[in-house]
């Protein structure tokens, strides 16, 4: 058996330590929100032609506040004691901090869609752990459950694909899948 000699190890270790590229970052995920658009007109933007648009309802997001405030003081005698003690009653109140609106993003086209490319998206949200069912390349509730959560993670809480996430899974299709 051949062994390197003392000077060559070390000379690999300090090689290694030189490497300034540091520990490889994870993927970063994409915010689908910068790609919303919030129209005060009806209907989708205008855009370049063949752009497909698809629109979501944001919910509403209400905050409820409850509290408890004095209903009657405490009376107390002469010396400070405490005849009858304070009351106090719940005071609920709700504050809508985001109304709910319509958003409106790129989506892919529905000619786009077919059962090869919805298999190809269970299939990519299966490998991340959000689909959990048998390929079938029907756009059924449980795949559009899969888009909702993967989606929402990113800000863009809906059940409609986007362009974006499927550019982030890295399946958008394009003019060559139509060959």
């Amino acid at each position: 058996m051949r062994q390197f000699p003392l000077t060559a190890c070390a000379a690999v270790l300090m090689l290694a330590a030189c490497n300034s590229s540091g520990p490889i970052d994870a993927p970063s995920t994409s915010n689908l929100s910068a790609e919303l658009v919030r129209r005060r007109e009806p209907g989708p933007p205008p855009g370049p032609d063949g752009t497909c648009w698809a629109s979501s309802t944001t919910p509403a997001m209400i905050e409820t506040v409850t509290e408890q405030v004095l209903a009657t003081a405490e009376v107390t005698d002469a010396v400070g004691n405490v005849i009858k003690p304070a009351t106090y009653r719940t005071k609920v109140q709700q504050k809508i901090v985001r109304e709910r609106e319509e958003v409106w993003f790129t989506s892919p086209c529905p000619d786009q869609m077919g059962p090869d490319f919805i298999a190809t998206l269970q299939r990519a949200l299966k490998a991340r752990g959000l689909y959990l069912l048998p390929l079938t390349g029907v756009l059924d509730a449980a795949t559009n459950d899969a888009i909702r959560r993967f989606q929402a993670a990113r800000g863009l809480d809906s059940p409609v694909l986007s362009l974006a996430m499927t550019r982030e899974l890295g399946i958008v299709p394009t003019a060559l899948d139509a060959l």
